[in-house]
């Protein structure tokens, strides 16, 4: 009987409350679906197309879409629109994760000190996440941007050390409400060091925070890179990304706007999509929901 009881309590990580609550948040589940159909396009897409995305075909130039081979058209120099759409998306998106994953390092690595420190080193941490904070993301990004060789590595490095101020203080916050814990207080007790309970013992506790923010940084990422390059800043062209098709495409807007339709809607699509997930993941990992 106690072996039944043990192993009927054993549950997957698919069968817990988290992910039944994730289940149940419709708009999550919708941008689940959208990111994982747009990811799978911009990987599997091009090796599909007849055509690469540096392909010209002079006779083809704006050509509309649903036109021949040419399913979403061709741009100004012939280029067809479909694969450097899909080609985009795959620099757009690495972009995006990558700097997420950077700026999440950073910026966990950050609160966690603060928050388990505390006192100066605390202090002197968390007044330099203000100082980040109180420059506007964008115009430090353009700076930055601006002064050094643009490059897809380049900008997700820009991008990063300018957007890991929010998962700072989301972990400092969470890490200072946990220092004085029991388990934390057993681990000194032991002897054990403080990097071992930093992040060993108390990060592990801080997971969810960390993921729904990590979520929504992918999504600001995006958007940044989209920014900059449509200013002229980040990515540069032949090497296309939705931002810099958008910048391409304001003098046809009139002529051919499927040029900035197009890629703009990539862009709500992969935003929309991040920011619904992120909402989904707040509200699955709660610990509060437990007991409702």
């Amino acid at each position: 009987m106690t072996t039944i009881a043990v192993l009927s309590d054993r549950t997957h990580w698919w069968q817990s409350r988290a992910v039944r609550r994730f289940v149940r948040h419709r708009l999550a589940l919708v941008g689940m679906v959208m990111i994982t159909v747009l990811v799978l396009a911009c990987i599997v897409g091009p090796l599909l197309l007849p055509y690469d995305s540096l392909y010209v075909d002079l006779r083809a130039r704006f050509a509309p879409p649903f036109s021949g081979l040419h399913f979403l058209g061709t741009d100004p120099l012939g280029r067809d629109q479909t694969a450097r759409l899909l080609e985009a998306g795959r620099i757009s998106l690495l972009v995006g994760f990558s700097a997420m994953v950077l700026s999440t390092i950073i910026g966990t690595a950050v609160g966690v000190i603060a928050g388990y420190r505390g006192g100066r080193v605390g202090a002197a941490l968390m007044r330099m996440v203000d100082a980040f904070l109180a420059f506007p993301s964008i115009f430090l990004v353009l700076a930055l941007a601006a002064l050094l060789k643009p490059s897809p590595t380049m900008i997700t490095v820009i991008i990063a050390i300018t957007s890991w101020m929010e998962v700072a203080r989301i972990v400092e916050a969470e890490v200072r409400s946990l220092r004085e814990r029991e388990f934390v207080q057993a681990g000194r007790m032991l002897g054990l060091s403080g990097t071992h309970i930093m992040f060993r013992e108390i990060l592990p506790n801080v997971v969810g925070p960390i993921i729904v923010a990590a979520t929504l940084t992918v999504a600001r990422a995006i958007l940044l890179e989209a920014y900059v390059s449509f200013l002229g800043y980040g990515i540069q062209p032949p090497l296309p990304s939705w931002g810099n098709m958008l910048n391409g495409a304001q003098q046809y807007l009139a002529s051919a706007p499927w040029l900035a339709i197009v890629p703009g809607l990539m862009i709500t699509m992969a935003v929309t999509s991040f920011n619904f997930i992120g909402d989904g993941l707040r509200d699955a990992l709660d610990v509060r929901n437990d007991h409702m």
